[in-house]
């Protein structure tokens, strides 16, 4: 929907020009002003440490959108060519590889992130290979499901009787019918990256302090909520707007797809 689109744009807008918006460092620290509730000078008020909730949560935006970002488009890639190739070849080859997805989807995402930071060790990397190793079974699915409809098409069949190359046809015959049901699945899959990341953060195994990361401020201000309820509320609403935002526009983007012709 419009208005997804719109929260989503406000986000990114932020990421893009933090450093232009934010009216102080994200980790500048100035202790006379620490604790200090909402005002003019402080719009989201400043930490425990004195630190400004409004910058901290401008420059996270970058991060988080960044690293969900790059993550999703990377699963959305593996998973596609994973799917396609896999569905196309059937037989054995596409028995074994779904076998081992399912193995994977069988685990619950967060404890299989959680397994796999704690053998990588928290960093942006790590956290890059959650996503991938946490979506690319999913889209690998989907993906599936539409090729497996799709081959058996009289106008597939008749590029393959005319000795077209298994590539050419993945290509040229078969994606175009995949594009609209993977563009809904990248913006529920980037929807989910987010509050996969700032829960990885909150729970102190995803972007270390003192980077501004949305789900480690949340962590952080729980031990002070009396004090600087704020410091809670802002990255915390910050990290729900931007994920409704974008599950409105994946929405949006299903209901806009379903009324193209087939």
């Amino acid at each position: 929907s419009a208005l997804g689109v719109t929260i989503f744009l406000i986000f990114l807008g932020l990421a893009v020009f933090g450093p232009l918006i934010a009216p102080y460092g994200p980790t500048q620290q100035i202790p006379a002003e620490a604790r200090q509730p909402p005002s003019l000078t402080h719009p989201f008020g400043t930490d425990h440490l004195g630190r400004d909730v409004f910058s901290r949560v401008v420059y996270g935006a970058r991060d988080i959108l960044a690293l969900a970002g790059l993550g999703t488009a990377l699963a959305v890639t593996i998973g596609t060519i994973i799917g396609m190739a896999s569905a196309y070849r059937g037989g054995l080859v596409d028995e074994a590889v779904f076998r081992a997805a399912d193995s994977v989807l069988a685990l619950p995402a967060l404890l299989l992130a959680l397994l796999l930071v704690g053998t990588a060790g928290p960093s942006r990397g790590a956290i890059l290979l959650v996503i991938v190793v946490v979506y690319v079974p999913i889209v690998a699915r989907v993906v599936r499901s539409v090729v497996l409809g799709v081959k058996s098409k009289g106008f597939v069949e008749a590029a393959r009787l005319q000795g077209e190359r298994a590539g050419h046809m993945l290509g040229r015959e078969i994606l175009p019918f995949v594009l609209p049901a993977l563009a809904v699945e990248a913006a529920m899959r980037f929807s989910y990256a987010i509050f996969l990341v700032a829960s990885l953060g909150f729970l102190g195994v995803g972007i270390q302090p003192p980077s501004p990361d949305w789900g480690l401020m949340v962590s952080e201000a729980r031990k002070f909520v009396a004090l600087t309820p704020w410091a809670l509320f802002f990255p915390a609403a910050a990290i729900a707007v931007l994920v409704v935002g974008v599950n409105l526009a994946a929405d949006g983007l299903r209901r806009a797809l379903a009324k193209l012709p087939h």
